[in-house]
């Protein structure tokens, strides 16, 4: 008896943390969702201007919750200690968060959101083909459904401006995206703030050599501040701490509300009225991750109920 109430207590110990790490996780996508509205009205010309300064921000705001959180000797600690995993998920973050500037510039929105609603279905084939993570028959449907919202949404725009270099920029954000959340959840014990702080500085480097200037007016350099830390840095922390909680696949789902809801902050923003399309692809998303989240809820609490007593 006493054997299986701590197999019980474990297995609701184990459930408790996947929800935490979702509700991280989708409060990542929340934070990101904004990136759109908020690159709208930067007035600022140069991409890697952008790219610099909005990694600087971001490393300014991780570099200061690392030492509220762990003081300066363990926030040193921290980052003299990033191990090959750590590198890994910040090269991935670089090149994802610089992806996503340069890609704008060469594509629509449209084909970037559509190559990111890949993420789930990237995370799922690297977690098994690398790790034989399984992944249950009704994330692939949630994964499939996702993919086909997303595609509703855009189609009113795929004829936009497109360019090979674009939709390749755009792609790689979403490998570089699934090979980050499958690291991050394979190395679960593994805190990965440090990586993505390292992560920013190495996308700051590369882009400050590549800027064409450095200065900016003060209304562009508060959105910029905006766009760093609190669009990219605070989601980057959420996201690292959700998603080694849990299954990389469903993590990657749970990250495509970000397209669900960026339509509707440009929408406030700057008075863009989404498309019928958008809505009704956004409404297909919204359905397929509610209706995949609450299989997971009466899932685990079958197995709460099932679980061996001895």
């Amino acid at each position: 008896m006493a054997t299986g109430m701590v197999e019980k207590g474990a297995a609701a110990r184990g459930m408790g943390e996947e929800a935490r790490g979702l509700l991280l996780v989708g409060l990542a996508a929340l934070v990101w969702s904004f990136g759109g509205a908020i690159a709208r009205a930067i007035g600022v010309a140069d991409d890697w201007t952008v790219v610099f300064w909005r990694a600087v921000w971001a490393g300014a705001f991780l570099l200061g919750f690392l030492l509220w959180r762990d003081g300066a000797r363990g926030t040193l600690r921290l980052v003299a200690g990033i191990r090959l995993p750590g590198l890994g998920v910040a090269l991935c973050f670089t090149t994802a968060s610089t992806s996503f500037i340069l890609a704008l510039a060469h594509t629509t929105v449209a084909n970037i959101l559509l190559m990111q609603a890949g993420v789930p279905l990237f995370a799922a084939l690297i977690g098994w083909v690398l790790f034989r993570e399984r992944v249950a028959g009704p994330t692939w449907i949630a994964i499939a459904a996702v993919i086909a919202g997303v595609t509703v949404m855009v189609s009113d725009s795929l004829t936009g401006k497109v360019s090979p270099v674009g939709d390749g920029l755009a792609l790689l954000i979403a490998v570089a995206l699934a090979s980050a959340t499958v690291i991050t959840r394979r190395h679960a014990h593994v805190r990965m703030v440090p990586a993505v702080f390292l992560g920013t500085l190495i996308s700051a480097a590369v882009a400050g050599s590549l800027a064409g200037g450095f200065a900016v007016g003060a209304r562009d350099m508060g959105l910029l501040a905006v766009f760093g830390a609190l669009n990219l840095g605070l989601g980057l922390a959420l996201f690292v701490t959700g998603a080694r909680l849990a299954p990389a696949a469903l993590t990657a789902l749970v990250g495509t509300l970000e397209p669900v809801l960026g339509p509707v902050w440009v929408w406030l923003a700057h008075a863009e009225v989404p498309s019928a399309r958008t809505v009704a692809g956004g409404a297909i998303i919204l359905a397929a991750l509610l209706a995949h989240l609450g299989w997971q809820a009466m899932r685990r609490r079958r197995q709460a109920v099932v679980a061996p007593v001895k």
